[in-house]
């Protein structure tokens, strides 16, 4: 799940504003196509993502550690395609053309996932009573699910990549003194329109799948995102369409490049002066850190920089900006890699759909939650404590600590990697005691029946794991945008969605390691098919202990880093304040 919208940042809107046309396109006009877009696509992605093990574990007759390795590639291809989206959107075909194409790629892919479950022969016929033999899927029946997921991922990557930037381009106009209003008003429906989309598709979809049918609950989300992908491209008049420029990841890459090519350079002996920076730029000189990618930027050869100041060459010679970039996202990465170890416990979807399958989910005699609903806790868990802690908790301490209180994102971020691994160990805790009972109810051998024993058990798992990502995935987010140069905001944005997908990749690695490990000798595997038979609470187990290791790594790495902006910024404020109070002395 994300935690948090990816937003503009300065520099995206001063860029905005020097390249919005001034005519009279764009506009609040253009917000309820723009966000209806992304929403239906965010509806129609995690509603069938939540229930997936249920239908590939029925209707494709697939094991659990198959089905769930399958998942989580999914998910991993639908966090990092963004990166693409991204890349092909700057330096290709503009934000329009990005979300119109990855439009239809996601209808596509849908559609061929709503086929799957109307057309019998496109999925696994049922399983032969008599014989006691279910067949698998057929090469093309596999070929026909993995294409679906495919264009799933890659039309999710696009729109998501381009849909909030998109939107700030209709409402920033130059020289306009309502651009702060009409900000706020659209990042309010953006987020509006972001929880909506996400309780829709945990409760509304799942729902549909789970009581009416895969056809039905298959075909909604498809019926729903072409109805929002027409009316965006239906619209298209309406729209600031800015033209696709030089991509701020080629200038990374540049940068690698020309200090390899630039090996053998001397540093230059007169300062500033032996290296290129943009006109008014702060970095007159890069930094002493990282000190190899410096002969990046080194003029070897006055022709080699134009007499407007730019490159002749900008695969022979970088700017000071572009080498300092490329230093800040260096130097950030062991602190986005402690992500990972979060997103392999917090992406562990699958098995609560199974856990929660062999529960008792009523609410009321008549009623019960869908198996794949539960996850909404983790959802209405991060809202509500991001209204707490800006709206109660922090003015309330800050109140009876006579002076403003805030929590560094740094220290945010070990809360979270601590919770995550208290969810992982009361998850563990929950599975022993639902096991436990399975065996003594005599369904040791029916890993479908229902245990007797209320679902709303799972709750407290869920609601530690939502406070886990509000800790740690705002609380990063937040420091790659306050650590990154402006420039940076499109990256800073991606990094927490490109630890979800590697986390994702790694969550298939460690089931797969554990599933060969505990099944050799002819045992019964930790991830078995059979939940009641399966030791999913030593899994569990297992990655708390993994959680409680990354915090050590995460204080290392914390300590390893030094001062970051947001401790200056406290520190500018409590310097403020000080002289303020001795003025008010005075």
């Amino acid at each position: 799940m994300d935690a948090k919208p990816n937003l503009p940042s300065a520099a995206d809107e001063i860029e905005i504003n020097r390249q919005a046309p001034t005519n009279s396109k764009g506009g609040l006009i253009t917000m309820p196509f723009i966000i209806a877009n992304e929403a239906l696509e965010k509806v129609a992605t995690y509603g069938s993502q939540l229930n997936m093990v249920l239908y590939l574990t029925n209707e494709y007759k697939m094991n659990y550690v198959r089905a769930s390795n399958l998942i989580l590639f999914w998910s991993a291809a639908t966090s990092l395609s963004p990166l693409l989206g991204a890349f092909v959107a700057d330096s290709y075909l503009g934000r329009f053309l990005t979300i119109a194409i990855s439009s239809i790629l996601s209808i596509l892919g849908i559609v061929l996932l709503w086929l799957t479950a109307m057309i019998p022969g496109a999925r696994p016929p049922p399983c032969d009573q008599y014989k006691q033999r279910c067949e698998g899927a057929g090469s093309g029946q596999y070929t026909l699910l993995l294409l679906a997921f495919f264009l799933t991922a890659i039309g999710a990557g696009g729109i998501r990549a381009c849909s909030m930037a998109f939107g700030a381009d209709q409402i920033l106009k130059k020289d306009s003194r309502d651009n702060a209003r009409l900000l706020e008003s659209f990042f309010s429906w953006y987020y509006a329109s972001y929880a909506v989309s996400i309780l829709v598709a945990f409760t509304g979809i799942v729902y549909i799948q789970s009581n009416i049918g895969w056809k039905v609950g298959f075909g909604v989300p498809a019926i729903l995102m072409l109805f929002a992908a027409v009316l965006f491209v239906v619209t298209s008049p309406l729209y600031v369409r800015r033209n696709a420029s030089k991509s701020l990841f080629v200038g990374l890459v540049q940068v690698a490049v020309v200090a390899y090519k630039n090996r053998e350079l001397e540093y230059p002996r007169d300062g500033d002066a032996g290296y290129r920076y943009l006109p008014g730029s702060s970095n007159a000189s890069p930094s002493k850190k990282l000190r190899f990618l410096n002969k990046a930027c080194i003029v070897k050869n006055p022709r080699d920089v134009t007499s407007a100041g730019d490159s002749a060459n900008s695969w022979n010679l970088c700017s000071t900006d572009q080498v300092e970039n490329l230093k800040a996202l260096i130097t950030a990465l062991p602190i986005w890699s402690t992500g990972v170890m979060v997103a392999i416990s917090t992406t562990q979807n699958a098995f609560p759909v199974l856990q929660a399958n062999s529960m008792d989910r009523h609410l009321t005699r008549g009623f019960q939650i869908p198996a794949a609903s539960f996850v909404m806790f983790v959802v209405l868990m991060v809202t509500l404590w991001v209204v707490l802690y800006d709206r109660v908790i922090i003015p309330l301490a800050s109140k009876i600590a006579g002076k403003k209180v805030r929590l560094g994102v740094r220290l945010r971020m070990g809360i979270g990697i601590f919770l995550c691994s208290l969810s992982m160990a009361v998850s563990g805790l929950v599975e022993h005691v639902r096991r436990k009972k399975a065996v003594e109810q005599g369904l040791a051998n029916n890993p479908v029946g229902i245990v007797n024993m209320s679902a709303m058990w799972l709750i407290l798992q869920y609601c530690l794991t939502g406070l886990a990502e509000a800790f740690f995935a705002i609380g990063q987010n937040e420091f790659f945008y306050t650590e990154f140069p402006k420039s940076m905001s499109s990256i800073a944005s991606c990094l927490n969605g490109v630890g979800m997908g590697v986390g994702n990749l790694a969550a298939s690695v460690v089931l797969n390691t554990v599933d060969r490990a505990t099944s050799s000798g002819g045992k019964e595997s930790w991830v078995s098919n059979n939940i009641n038979k399966g030791r999913f609470d030593y899994y569990y187990w297992l990655m708390a202990a993994m959680a409680f290791g990354n915090l050590f790594y995460y204080i290392f790495c914390s300590w390893s880093y030094g001062r970051c902006a947001d401790a200056d910024a406290v520190e500018d404020t409590k310097r403020t304040t000080h002289v303020r109070e001795e003025e008010e002395e005075a």
